[in-house]
């Protein structure tokens, strides 16, 4: 009888277990997402970003987008934790943004986020980033994302400590009220890297093919003027660094 009883316990505390584990990674992968209303911009070397500017910058060039979703804050640790059941940052913490992600693993974190979710995050186009780090529609025309003042709004080598911060813990947010597109972790675009033209374009996906992926944001290790919202990186779609992440995006129903 008490070996019977035993067993019924046991397997009430596993349940249990189980069901606080499900909560637990449901409530880990709510995502917060910010609705960016379309609108056309201009995008690269505008006049607010200085004399900064690099060549892959320019042309200036129209382009217009249509609704979509993105982050308010960069994928965390606990996020990724959650989906792919390991963590492969160099800055430990939960709430500190994954970084050592390669563009190929962020695919199989969100080809595997979608079975679990049943949605459909992706990651955000160059345009569509850049749109967002402006701040849409509600653009203020800052050299930073939303902000002149860069100490404001993101985490760089001159006030990080050499290392990632909680996301969301800067002082101010974008006009979108989207954290740390400026500064913490650079952040994966899907397209592949490649040349401006002047040329207007409607929701442009970059190059079909290509050998580097585009990043964008700057990080905790890089100069302040390298967080400015038109500067652009790429790096092979395999490499890993520990000042890499990404924030998702999603298609507007």
């Amino acid at each position: 009888m008490k070996t019977k009883i035993l067993y019924i316990v046991s397997v009430i505390c596993i349940f249990i277990i189980l069901q606080s584990s499900k909560t637990e990674t449901a409530g880990v992968l709510n995502f917060d997402m910010v609705f960016v209303e379309g609108g056309a911009f201009r995008m690269g070397a505008s006049a607010e970003q200085g004399d900064e500017i690099d060549n892959d910058e320019k042309p200036l060039h129209r382009v217009t987008i249509k609704n979509y979703y993105i982050g308010k804050y960069e994928v965390t640790q606990a996020q990724w934790k959650a989906v792919m059941g390991n963590n492969p940052s160099y800055f430990k913490g939960k709430n500190l943004p994954v970084e050592k992600v390669s563009w190929n693993d962020v695919q199989q974190f969100i080809a595997k986020l979608n079975k679990l979710t049943g949605k459909n995050y992706r990651l955000p186009t160059e345009a569509e980033w850049e749109y967002a780090a402006r701040g849409g529609n509600r653009s203020a025309s800052y050299k930073f994302s939303g902000s002149n003042i860069v100490n404001e709004i993101a985490w760089h080598n001159g006030n990080s400590e050499k290392n990632t911060h909680k996301v969301g813990s800067t002082p101010f947010h974008n006009e979108l009220e989207i954290y740390d597109m400026s500064g913490n972790v650079m952040e994966w675009c899907e397209d592949w890297y490649g040349s401006y033209r002047a040329q207007t374009y409607d929701n442009p996906k970059g190059p079909k093919k290509g050998n580097f992926r585009v990043v964008r944001g700057g990080s905790w290790c890089c100069y302040a003027s390298n967080c400015r919202t038109s500067k652009r990186y790429n790096t092979p779609p395999n490499v890993r660094l520990r000042d890499l992440g990404f924030r998702l995006a999603m298609d507007a129903e």
